[in-house]
């Protein structure tokens, strides 16, 4: 949904114009002065709100255009009729971008080391610059599998079941090996400032509403991700879970300091890699039990923009996981065990794959790195 983030850096740049209000990220410090910001959360920041860069904005009849940066390191981004037009970087060096009604074209870098990027109806096509077949990224519709609400979809339970994604408490010592594949997400939606993101309708009764504000069409893949998503905010959720999709990272704050205080830290898990590593062995040099036996899990979700699917449970156990991989690369990770699985859906993945019952042990999983568990300290 590589295209939505042209479509917010636009709105987000034009509410830059004549505005003085507080950042995300000033928030976050007013709230939790102690609590440092993980790197997941600050990859989702929207950069343009730093002082060094400057902005400026021209709104017109053909459309909105937007320059940000130095020459030669700056943003050009024009929206008209036709479509939108960006162009980053130096020529030769950087990353031209087209959306028009066939879908999205990206072209980054020089010829022959670049990487072609094509989002339309079937998905999400990307061309490498070496030789050879394409890579093809697809993004699989089915219920999120940290929604314990759900039963397995047929191709969740069609996926490796070589791959550790839920595994049971005992597991988590020293010398412990799983298989395990953490991959980055490149197409990262930056979180709304609250006042903006407020003012957008989040309801899948507003869907036309959506759909036309982000230039979706209605019977799109992304649409059809957009509504799964509202719809997983709007479900009911287990007994006695409380739930909220916070739209912004205000109201995610919010949320959590008013069930957990505000001596909470929040905590996610890195990668020392700084792209996709392969599926392979990790060995646990240390699992460490963190005090607090509640905490608030927040789930990054597939959407036009940052939202997160929040949940708070006293029947959750986090534990603080250092691990290396068969290639050397290290992960500090972040594992939540759920001790009471009673409520869960019988045909939940994880009771899939473990081939147990709901309420009989814990069952466990590792956070990607965009999800972010909330403790008190």
């Amino acid at each position: 949904m590589k295209f939505f983030l042209l479509h917010v850096c636009t709105l987000l740049s034009v509410s830059l114009v004549g505005s003085h209000a507080v950042t995300p990220e000033v928030y976050w410090k007013s709230v939790l002065p102690n609590s440092p910001m993980p790197k997941s959360i600050k990859d989702l920041l929207y950069t343009e709100w730093s002082d060094e860069k400057s902005t400026a904005v021209g709104v017109g009849k053909g459309g909105v255009s937007v320059h940000t940066g130095k020459p030669g390191k700056r943003t050009d981004v024009g929206v008209g009729k036709g479509g939108v037009g960006v162009h980053t970087e130096k020529p030769g060096k950087g990353t031209d971008v087209g959306v028009g009604k066939g879908g999205v074209g990206v072209h980054t870098g020089k010829p022959g080391k670049r990487t072609d990027v094509g989002v339309g109806k079937g998905g999400v096509e990307v061309h490498t610059g070496h030789k050879g077949k394409p890579v093809y990224v697809g993004v699989h519709k089915g219920p999120d599998p940290f929604v314990y609400l759900y039963a397995a979809s047929e191709d969740q339970l069609k996926d490796n079941p070589n791959v550790a994604m839920f595994f049971l408490e005992n597991d988590l010592h020293q010398g412990k090996e799983m298989n395990l594949h953490f991959t980055k997400n490149d197409q990262k939606e930056t979180f709304l400032p609250r006042k903006i993101a407020d003012s957008i309708p989040f309801s899948s009764n507003k869907l036309p509403e959506i759909y036309d504000e982000f230039s979706v069409k209605p019977d799109s893949m992304e649409a059809e991700i957009m509504k799964q998503t509202l719809n997983e905010c709007e479900s009911t959720g287990i007994e006695g879970e409380e739930k909220y999709c916070a739209t912004s990272l205000e109201s995610m704050v919010d949320f959590s300091t008013t069930k957990l205080g505000k001596n909470v830290k929040a905590i996610s898990t890195e990668v020392s890699a700084k792209k996709s590593t392969p599926l392979q062995k990790y060995k646990i040099e240390v699992a460490k039990k963190l005090a607090a036996k509640k905490a608030v899990v927040c789930h990054k979700q597939n959407y036009a923009y940052a939202v997160f699917y929040c949940h708070k449970t006293i029947s959750t156990q986090a534990y603080a996981v250092s691990m290396v991989g068969a290639d050397g690369t290290k992960v500090n990770a972040v594992a939540v065990c759920h001790t009471d699985t009673a409520k869960w859906n019988p045909k939940h993945l994880a009771f899939q794959v473990l081939k147990l019952k709901p309420g009989t042990v814990p069952i466990c999983h590792f956070l990607p790195e965009d999800h972010v568990v909330w403790v008190p300290y």
